[in-house]
């Protein structure tokens, strides 16, 4: 299982399975536990370019980032490894 350090954000790490370039699992830790399992089961099945363009840039408070984006962070990152 891959990981990633968030930042900005309540969660403080995201864990995730990629196989094919498929998601398979994405586990947040820590965070809002309703919309991590909402956003976790809405990606299983994407592909990472599909999540990325889904997530990225997406706004929580006026933080310049969400745990979403942070997702689409982590996966790029996955990407350029």
């Amino acid at each position: 299982m891959e990981s990633y350090k968030t930042k900005g954000v309540c969660s403080s790490e995201i864990q995730f399975e990629i196989t094919d370039n498929i998601i398979q699992k994405v586990v947040f830790i820590n965070g809002c536990p309703g919309n991590a399992l909402g956003v976790a089961r809405l990606v299983k099945g994407l592909t990472l370019q599909e999540a990325i363009s889904r997530l990225k840039g997406i706004d929580c408070r006026g933080r310049g980032t969400s745990c979403p984006d942070q997702l689409a962070k982590a996966f790029e990152a996955y990407l350029i490894k």
